[in-house]
C-alpha cells in the first residue's frame, strides 16, 4: 500500500508518471481483497479453513507489478513487461485455479480450459483498464496496439501453464 501511495501521491518521481498510480491506488486492493472477501462471506459460519496459498498467489502479482514500477524495471529492463505479463497471470491464474480446483471439475481437462479462459478473459479486461486509465492520453499510444496483443498473449499462455499446473496438482488430494 506505501508504495502505491508514493506512486499516487508524489508526482515527481518518473517511474510512476502517466502511469495511472491514482487508479491502481484504489484498484489493486479493491482486486487483492475480492477474493478472499467472496470467499469469506461465502463461507462464514462454517468451519472451513481458508486457502491462504490461493489468496497468496492470487495477490502476489500485484506486488509485483507495484514492485516493478517502484524499482523503474519496466523502463530499464527490456524484457520486464513481458515477463510479469507471463508469470503474474501464472500466479493470478494458479491461484483462481486452485479455488476452481475446490469443485473438483470433471473431466480434468475442462478444468485446464476453465482455467486458460479465465486467464485470457482476464488479460483482455486488464489491456482494457490499462488502455483507459493511461495509454489512450498518453505517450505509449503509438505502440500500443502491438504491445497490447503481445501482453495478451502472454497472459493467456501464462493462463494455460497455471490450468495445466492446476490439473497436475489436483490429481492428489490437495491442501490448503
Amino acid at each position: 500500500m506505501l508504495q502505491l501511495a508514493v506512486a499516487a501521491f508524489v508526482p515527481d518521481l518518473p517511474q510512476f508518471e502517466g502511469k495511472g498510480f491514482g487508479a491502481r491506488l484504489v484498484a489493486y486492493p479493491a482486486m487483492m481483497l475480492l477474493v478472499p472477501l467472496l470467499w469469506f462471506l461465502r463461507n462464514r459460519g462454517r468451519r472451513a479453513e481458508p486457502p491462504w496459498t490461493a489468496f497468496a498467489l492470487i495477490m502476489a502479482p500485484f506486488l509485483i507489478d507495484v514492485s516493478g514500477n517502484t524499482a523503474d524495471l519496466y523502463d530499464t529492463v527490456v524484457w520486464w513487461d513481458d515477463a510479469n505479463h507471463l508469470v503474474n497471470w501464472f500466479l493470478l491464474c494458479a491461484g483462481l485455479g486452485l479455488l476452481v480446483a475446490r469443485a473438483d471439475v470433471r473431466p480434468r481437462w475442462a478444468l485446464a480450459l476453465l482455467v486458460a479462459g479465465i486467464g485470457a478473459l482476464l488479460a483482455i479486461g486488464w489491456e482494457l483498464g490499462e488502455w483507459y486509465t493511461f495509454i489512450r492520453h498518453g505517450t505509449e499510444l503509438a505502440t500500443a496496439y502491438e504491445d497490447t496483443l503481445g501482453d495478451e498473449v502472454l497472459g493467456s499462455l501464462g493462463a494455460v501453464l497455471a490450468g495445466l499446473l492446476v490439473v497436475r496438482l489436483s490429481r492428489r488430494p490437495w491442501r490448503p
